[in-house]
């Protein structure tokens, strides 16, 4: 019997893998997939190209030191810093002018400066230092479970910095990103990049409560974004090797048909081959409510539905490889704007019309792109001499309302992502080569994102801290004695982040602790008895 059988091998699983496999636990991972790492894996798309399959960009991995404390670097990980780390270009009747926000806060403050003028520079630094010593704060809690005693000691005093206490504090968080923008900025071009980097986690920033969505971008002044070398999907290899290293199994092609469970209490799993996996423990990493599905409970799976939002999808992605990088007119001479994100929005309006489409089930007339082209920093990922480029675009409903079908229409809104690209790049669309695309419908099939949506459960208030993904279950501790759960349905969240995989081992080892201290007791009790 293993102590720990875990569902899944996503990055939050294979993180707490090896924190349990690490502290002697006899654990096996199980993967439907013949390839490891969930949204977080690599590919070869087209010959010669490592193209992700999900995530490409890791921003929270690096601030947890999960990497340090795992050694990663030892299992073949090496992370490039992508800075700058984003670059808005933005067409004028004078021509296109770009801001680039770079870690050196001084650096972007210039670059804002030129473009925005000296008073929005001057309010971007004050914003920058007050939001980001904030969430340095909301990240130490994101690495903890999310109960009142650690929510309340790492959140305490968050606003001390700009004097911001109590109800004030409290509006500012709960306030839209988009009023929080209007009150700090004037040009609509700085207040449109940030606005689209801070709706990278769903939510647009019209919305109540996202004020925060981009006040946490502020972090990046402190560490970049990192970019595996090789792709995003050696985070989850390197995983996979430490894990391995420390005794742990890896059953990949053979997922989790079934979590079995007796009497309220799980007893392992059978897997889609019909193997039993017997385990005292078990760990599931997949969807919510894929878990709630593999307990085979009518009842539990009718509240579930009920009660946790999926949503409707968030976005699509194009794969491209290209002959070259998209050429901006306003891009700095040295690469730099490839280094990064590149926000591709014309004005606050087009992303607030693309949510509109979104909201009535159609795919946006207008979509706003976030490219990244890696290659040009990482070589391995492209044959010599071309280019490996992906397009994130939002807002993209699973269900579309109009009768049309994703498998139909998929070239067509393909073609609308990459002419964004060209409106700033001209002569971009010449350059491709190679094209493989994720419709929201593609991204559910191969990645089990339900309904498409990247970060499993919506972002918004009503999920998330100790409301994630329902408040009964967001102590990774599930609705059967010995299930627990990790992953992007749980605190935090979406995104390369592993925090999650990390509370979630703690609290088995936890568990586990106090089990053995209550047997220890037991017997103690016994042996005077006698």
């Amino acid at each position: 019997m293993r102590d720990v059988v875990i569902v899944g091998a996503g990055h939050n699983a294979l993180v707490a893998a090896c924190y349990l496999a690490r502290e002697g636990l006899d654990v096996e991972v199980v993967e439907r997939d013949t390839v490891i790492g969930g949204a977080c894996s690599t590919v070869e798309r087209f010959p010669g190209y490592r193209v992700d399959r999900g995530s490409s960009a890791h921003i929270m991995v690096r601030h947890t030191g999960i990497v340090e404390d795992l050694r990663l670097d030892e299992c073949g990980l090496r992370y490039l810093d992508c800075d700058p780390w984003a670059f808005a270009p933005f067409n004028t009747p004078d021509g296109q002018q770009g801001i680039t926000f770079s870690t050196d806060l001084a650096r972007t403050c210039n670059s804002i400066a030129d473009v925005c003028g000296d008073r929005d520079a001057d309010a971007y630094e004050a914003f920058a230092k007050d939001w980001g010593g904030r969430n340095r704060k909301i990240f130490e809690a994101f690495q903890h479970a999310p109960t009142m005693r650690n929510l309340g000691q790492r959140l305490w005093n968050l606003g001390r910095a700009s004097g911001a206490q109590g109800p004030e504090l409290a509006r500012q968080f709960l306030q839209p990103a988009d009023a929080l923008l209007d009150a700090t900025f004037t040009d609509e071009r700085l207040k449109t990049a940030l606005s689209w980097l801070g709706a990278q986690a769903g939510p647009p920033t019209h919305e109540v409560a996202t004020a925060d969505l981009v006040g946490w971008n502020m972090v990046m002044h402190q560490l970049p974004p990192g970019r595996p070398v090789g792709g995003s999907g050696v985070l989850s290899e390197a995983l996979a090797t430490r894990f391995r290293s420390y005794g742990g199994t890896l059953r990949l092609g053979d997922g989790a048909a079934a979590i079995t469970s007796d009497a309220g209490k799980v007893t392992g799993i059978r897997t889609e081959s019909a193997e039993r996996i017997e385990a005292v423990r078990v760990l599931a990493g997949c969807h919510i409510l894929t878990t709630v599905r593999l307990l085979d409970d009518e009842a539990l799976l009718a509240d579930a539905l009920k009660r946790i939002r999926v949503g409707n999808g968030i976005g699509m992605i194009v794969r491209l490889g290209t002959s070259d990088l998209p050429r901006y007119p306003s891009a700095p001479a040295d690469g730099a704007a490839h280094q990064g994100l590149q926000l591709l929005a014309r004005d606050r309006n087009q992303l607030r019309a693309a949510y509109g489409d979104f909201g009535a089930g159609v795919p946006p007339r207008e979509p706003a792109v976030l490219a990244m082209s890696f290659s040009a920093v990482d070589p391995t990922i492209a044959p010599g001499g071309k280019h490996n480029i992906s397009l994130w675009a939002q807002w993209h409903p699973y269900a579309l309302s109009n009768g049309e079908d994703w498998d139909a229409i998929r070239e067509r809104e393909a073609d609308k992502i990459i002419s964004q690209v060209e409106r700033l790049a001209p002569g971009f669309t010449d350059t491709i080569e190679h094209r493989f695309v994720q419709t929201p419908l593609d991204l559910e099939r191969e990645l089990g994102l339900l309904r498409a949506n990247v970060m499993h459960v919506e972002m918004g208030l009503d999920a998330m801290f100790s409301l994630r993904p329902v408040p009964e279950w967001a102590s990774y501790r599930g609705p059967r004695e010995g299930l627990y759960l990790t992953g992007a349905s749980t605190h935090p969240g979406g995104g390369v982040f592993g925090a999650s995989g990390r509370s979630a081992a703690h609290a088995i080892l936890a568990d586990r602790a106090g089990s053995r201290r209550a047997r220890l007791v037991r017997r103690a009790r016994a042996v005077r008895r006698t």
